[in-house]
């Protein structure tokens, strides 16, 4: 049997996969070597992932498939050695999210795989590996159509009075905020993306506004603008993974025709296609 994880920095996502069927699911906190040190990591495998799966079900693992946020190429031996340790398993593989969202949204086919939740990243894949990605660069510098700044440019646009009237005042009533508290979230709070991430429920809610649904295309066709085109083919199908681009998946298709490209599949969570992909290696 092998063991897929898809790991995030809060939460990671695990599938006990036999052939095409998944005999076993848990959710444990987050896998990331960035800020987690080895003994940390084999406490999460040992304390929540393998009550969850029990041991019977454990001791068939015959490899394990990680795939995490924060994963570096520098950093792979060492999260195989804590895993391998911790799930008396002798092979482990383990590679970045964007591998994953590849592998999940394109199998063996060749295509542009993006990731757009509160970052976002791309990568150009080959069927096989990244062969080339543009830094995203966090949301101050980059991370154009990601969650924290479409929630940027909506709270700006809000604050300056550039969206209708009303508007302001139904989301500061929403919130229970007012322009100091949003200030004083944004530069003096820590995680900033994360809250103006949050921002996306409310701007989903408002998408019948013309100015809002702009300012949503705007961002996604920006992502298109200073990412996409870097990899020189608009030939191939553009797929996305994430809760952003799942809830936005229109306004992300209507930014991809201007920009000249076409959109592929879209999904939530790379989980299902990452079974399909590692069900063959274990029938």
């Amino acid at each position: 049997m092998i063991l897929i994880a898809d790991s995030g920095s809060t939460k990671t996502d695990w599938s006990l996969v036999q052939g095409a069927t998944v005999t076993a699911t848990a959710a444990t906190q987050g896998i990331n070597p960035f800020y987690q040190s080895d003994d940390d990591i084999a406490r999460i495998v040992g304390g929540e992932l393998l009550p969850q799966i029990g041991d019977a079900n454990a001791k068939q693992v015959e490899k394990v498939c990680f795939y995490g946020a924060g994963v570096r190429p520098e950093m792979r031996e060492r999260v195989k050695a804590v895993l391998s340790a911790a799930l008396h398993v002798d092979e482990v593989e383990v590679e970045g999210d964007l591998l994953g969202a590849a592998r999940a949204l394109l199998g063996t086919k060749e295509g542009i795989a993006c990731i757009l939740g509160t970052g976002s990243n791309s990568g150009l894949y080959d069927g096989k590996e990244i062969v080339a990605n543009t830094p995203p660069l966090g949301f101050i510098l980059g991370d154009e159509g990601s969650g924290a700044v479409m929630g940027k440019l909506f709270v700006g646009a809000l604050c300056k009075g550039l969206l209708p009237d009303g508007l302001k005042e139904e989301y500061m009533a929403t919130t229970r905020q007012d322009v100091a508290a949003i200030i004083d979230a944004v530069y003096r709070k820590p995680l900033p993306n994360r809250y103006l991430a949050q921002t996306t429920r409310f701007i989903h809610q408002h998408l019948g506004i013309p100015e809002v649904e702009h300012l949503v295309v705007d961002n996604f066709r920006a992502f298109f603008r200073r990412n996409l085109v870097q990899y020189r083919r608009p030939d191939l199908p553009v797929c996305a993974i994430g809760s952003i681009a799942w809830h936005f998946r229109s306004q992300f298709a209507q930014a991809a025709r201007a920009e000249g490209f076409v959109v592929g599949t879209v999904v939530q969570s790379p989980m299902e296609g990452l079974v399909r992909f590692h069900g063959r290696e274990a029938t």
